[in-house]
C-alpha cells in the first residue's frame, strides 16, 4: 500500500484533536469527510489509496452538498438543521484552496475564450462551451465552483 496522502492524513490527526478536545461538531464532520473519503477508494474495481488532489474533490463534493442542503433547510424554515450544515461546511473549508473571488473567475474565463478562439480561428459560440469549459475549470483548478465559472463563461459566449 502507498504513503497516506498528506490531507487525509492531516484529516485523521485534526479528527483525534478534536475528539480531545469534545468538539462534537467537528467530530462529526471530518467523521463524515474520512468515510466519504473511504467510499471512494473502495468505490470501483479495486481498493486503491486517494491522492490529495482526489481527496480534494471529495471535501469539495461534500462541502458542496452542505451548502446545498443548508439553503434547502433555510428555504423550508428550519434555520436549526441549515446552521449545522453551515457548521459542518466551514469545517470542511478549513481543508479546501481558497476559492477565488468573482473577478479572478472571470478573468480565468476570458482567458480560456481567448484561448479556445486562437485555437479555432475564430471567436467560440455556444456550442464551444465544452471546449471552454475544459479549459477554465483546469485554470481553476478546484478554487471555484464550477457552476460560477459556467455562468462567467456563458456570459462571454452570448456577448
Amino acid at each position: 500500500m502507498s504513503v497516506m496522502a498528506e490531507l487525509k492524513q492531516r484529516l485523521r490527526t485534526d479528527l483525534a484533536t478534536a475528539m480531545k478536545a469534545r468538539d462534537e461538531p467537528v467530530v462529526a464532520t471530518l467523521r463524515m469527510a474520512l468515510a466519504a473519503i473511504t467510499t471512494e477508494e473502495v468505490a470501483g474495481r479495486a481498493a486503491r489509496e486517494l491522492s490529495d488532489d482526489e481527496v480534494l474533490k471529495v471535501l469539495a463534493r461534500e462541502a458542496k452538498k452542505r451548502r446545498e442542503a443548508a439553503e434547502a433547510f433555510d428555504s423550508a424554515g428550519r434555520a436549526e438543521l441549515a446552521g449545522r450544515e453551515r457548521v459542518e461546511g466551514e469545517v470542511l473549508a478549513r481543508y479546501l484552496p481558497q476559492q477565488l473571488p468573482d473577478d479572478a473567475i472571470e478573468t480565468l474565463a476570458a482567458q480560456a475564450v481567448e484561448e479556445v478562439s486562437a485555437q479555432l480561428g475564430e471567436r467560440p459560440t455556444q456550442r464551444n462551451m465544452g471546449q471552454v469549459m475544459r479549459l477554465a475549470t483546469a485554470k481553476a483548478a478546484g478554487r471555484a465552483d464550477n457552476a460560477k465559472v459556467a455562468a462567467a463563461v456563458r456570459a462571454l459566449l452570448r456577448a
